[in-house]
């Protein structure tokens, strides 16, 4: 989780332009941005680059500071959630199904370092190593065709070890008001009936669920 004073001074880096490249900024005018000392603009800097928010350089005329797509990725999800408190548009869908085993693959890419990082960066949670899959019925596999525009966030593949793995992309959601994703690998045919769900906990546990019991998925799109 960002840190609020981080965030605003996230935020600050992006207005300046900090996500289209690499922009000069001081601490002292990054200070004076957020009526700071330079001191604390310097801590702040040196918070998200840690983070891997931001990314600095040195060069002869001053600091350099660009926004990483790690960092483009909060403020996404900032945005996204202020366009859902202040639209009163917003769409809802919801789809429901069966829960069913799967083959054990969720969880092993879900314990794979990297990937964790990521879907944590673009979610906001750290998922739990395992998915939960589920079995659409026939009138939410309709419903899921409309979601191909709905706020996915799309997750990179990289390589590890001599092995490279394949990119994803993520939609937030909610299941009986637990924060959680539908994930769908980017080089996998998905079948149209079944999604899998990540979250920072074990949904099975944490919902009382078994296979065969119904569920419901809320997603709001915008």
């Amino acid at each position: 989780m960002v840190e609020a004073e981080d965030l605003q001074s996230l935020k600050t880096i992006a207005l300046l332009g900090g996500c289209r490249g690499p922009i000069w900024l001081s601490s002292q005018s990054l200070g004076n941005e957020l009526g700071i000392s330079p001191q604390t603009a310097s801590r702040r800097l040196i918070a998200l680059e840690r983070q891997q928010l931001v990314i600095r350089s040195m060069k002869p005329d001053g600091q350099y500071v660009a926004v990483t797509r790690e960092g483009e990725q909060v403020l996404k999800r900032e945005y996204a959630d202020y366009v859902r408190i202040c639209n009163p548009e917003r769409r809802r869908y919801t789809l429901a199904g069966t829960v069913i085993s799967g083959l054990g693959e969720g969880r092993y890419y879900m314990s794979i370092p990297h990937y964790k990082e990521q879907f944590g960066g673009c979610l906001g949670f750290e998922p739990f190593p395992g998915t939960l899959n589920i079995r659409l019925d026939a009138a939410s596999i309709q419903v899921r065709k409309q979601l191909d525009h709905a706020g996915w966030i799309d997750v990179p593949g990289f390589t590890a070890d001599e092995r490279t793995f394949g990119g994803a992309r993520v939609l937030p959601c909610l299941i009986r008001g637990q924060k959680c994703a539908i994930v769908e690998p980017s080089r996998t045919h998905y079948p149209e009936d079944i999604i899998e769900v990540i979250a920072g906990s074990e949904l099975r546990k944490a919902l009382n669920l078994n296979d065969n019991d119904t569920i419901e998925v809320e997603i709001t799109h915008d």
